[in-house]
């Protein structure tokens, strides 16, 4: 396995880990996939929302899991791509509730491990889409 595929390989489990962690409501599984400054960021209605992981983590705590709903998983990688050896883009969908979700998922690699540096989303709503 090349080395790039070996990167495209271990970025799309990130982001299955990431899947997952949404699914379930994981904080713990979330810690894993994003870097500690990773930054979240939404203008979906035409203001800046903005947290740090300290401000996402209690938000993913507090809500029911959509697991725990029975809630269908609409998860999928739409494209990785790399600009060098320690910095990958992905963009995915995924659905939470009423909501539809594109995210841009930048990654950056240090000490051998990919994580989330910044997660920035728009979503539509089922009445919406």
């Amino acid at each position: 396995m090349s080395a790039h595929a070996a990167d495209y390989d271990a970025v799309a489990a990130v982001i299955e880990d990431y899947f997952d962690g949404l699914y379930f409501s994981d904080t713990n599984r979330l810690r894993r996939v994003f870097h500690p400054k990773a930054h979240y960021v939404c203008v979906t209605d035409g203001t800046l929302l903005y947290r740090t992981m300290e401000e996402y983590f209690p938000v993913v705590d507090a809500r029911p899991a959509p697991s725990a709903r029975g809630e269908a998983r609409a998860d999928r990688i739409l494209s990785i791509e790399f600009a060098g050896p320690g910095m990958a883009r992905a963009v995915l969908n995924c659905a939470i509730g009423d909501r539809f979700f594109t995210d841009w998922l930048t990654f950056v690699k240090l000490d051998g491990r990919w994580q989330v540096m910044s997660k920035i989303f728009h979503y539509d709503t089922k009445a919406a889409a």
